[in-house]
């Protein structure tokens, strides 16, 4: 891994009505010819997404997306598209003609006050039209203007960037001291990438350097030996959910463990809402209906967590005739009416504006949310030792 992964930008929506110019807008930004512009409105017909590293902010995703007032054939399915879009925005540019704001601006600013995400407003086009207000004014299709505009806009972006952008919460680096051991178990199966280790694997790594603490990667085979030969034990054991019972057993009661996917769990969302919603597993009953979300596309292999493991181990520990759905990607269904449990992968993909939604959407429907690392352990019937770290969580899963 030698790029920022996506899930730990900044992800900042462009928005505007059709033809506001939010595609040259983009491309003057990222100096680069990014989204197909043309006077011909409803020319972006997906939404397109752009990396950067903007200094001092940091990595970002832009998202250029479908304009408002869309009429074309397509308009309502590109509405689809730009609408999915709020649930991963930290920040969101308003693209406006001048600093006119009518029914579709208004439709904009009042959904970023109610999701509560902070808005600049970009005045385009200022060569036209008047640009009263507060409000970056440019011209769009003005390249010269890049390193004017670039600096205020990151300018605006200190001021609004998100608290827990700024600071990034630690993945695991305050469950151990400093200079402490933790133990990696890594298995190395069918689903391990070749000649490479998956992305939470090595963000754990790099998170516990970062807190100098000492990090040792061993595989499931190797994990016994490489405990009895340690002069001082590990402060904290991490492993794969698929050998999480492995671990347990394998592991003296006075060291802690969790799992990668817990870690997520904490990281991306609510882990105490997470854990709650494991309780559902119990309560299922022939027919009811389950959701496993991955927020990656990988090509599914034969024995896939979430495609095959996880399902299989559903029915086998509560009995029942199960309906499974899947879902990935940024795909999500609207109506979760008929769920009576979402099982969301530990979120490595996404940010944690995208996995928080996702739970406020299920707590709003009533239907219970947890995710793979949580999920696993509590069908393993281990979870109660994996949440030792997490005193909040252990809380919660002792009432229920």
């Amino acid at each position: 891994m030698s790029n920022t992964p996506k899930a730990l930008r900044l992800h900042i929506a462009l928005m505007g009505r059709v033809n506001s110019g939010k595609s040259s807008f983009l491309n003057l930004i990222s100096g680069q010819a990014v989204s197909i512009t043309s006077s011909k409105e409803g020319t972006t017909t997906d939404v397109v997404e752009k990396n950067q590293e903007l200094l001092p902010i940091g990595p970002v995703t832009w998202i250029d997306t479908a304009g408002l007032g869309d009429e074309t054939d397509l308009g309502a399915k590109r509405m689809e598209k730009t609408h999915a879009v709020w649930d991963r925005s930290d920040v969101i540019l308003l693209i406006c003609e001048g600093s006119k704001i009518g029914e579709y601006e208004e439709k904009i600013i009042k959904e970023a006050e109610r999701r509560n995400l902070p808005l600049i407003k970009i005045f385009n086009k200022a060569d036209k039209f008047s640009c009263d207000g507060e409000g970056i004014k440019v011209n769009a299709l003005d390249l010269s203007l890049r390193d004017e505009v670039l600096s205020k806009l990151k300018a605006e972006l200190i001021k609004v960037c998100p608290e827990d952008f700024i600071n990034q919460p630690t993945i695991l680096g305050d469950l151990a001291p400093k200079q402490s051991h933790i133990m990696l178990l890594v298995p190395i199966d069918k689903e391990a990438p070749k000649g490479r280790l998956i992305m939470p694997q090595v963000q754990a790594i790099r998170d516990a350097l970062d807190n100098d603490q000492i990090v040792t990667v061993v595989k499931e085979n190797e994990y016994k030996m490489a405990l009895a030969n340690m002069k001082i034990p590990p402060a904290l054991v991490v492993c794969d959910s698929q050998v999480v019972d492995f671990m347990v057993k394998n592991t003296p009661s006075n060291i802690s463990c969790t799992t990668f996917s817990i870690l997520f769990a904490r990281l991306k969302g609510d882990i105490v809402k997470l854990v709650e919603g494991a309780a559902a597993i119990k309560n299922l009953q022939d027919g009811d209906k389950v959701l496993i979300a991955e927020s990656c596309t990988h090509h599914a292999i034969e024995d896939d967590i979430g495609r095959v493991k996880i399902p299989n181990l559903l029915r086998k520990k509560t009995g029942k005739d199960l309906l499974i759905n899947h879902v990935a990607g940024h795909d999500f269904p609207k109506d979760l009416a008929d769920y009576k449990l979402v099982v969301q992968c530990g979120g490595c993909m996404h940010n944690r504006r995208e996995m928080l939604s996702r739970i406020n959407k299920c707590e709003q429907a009533g239907v219970s949310i947890t995710n793979y690392g949580v999920c696993i352990s509590e069908l393993k019937g281990v979870l109660r030792q994996v949440l030792k770290p997490f005193p909040q969580a252990l809380q919660q899963y002792d009432k229920i």
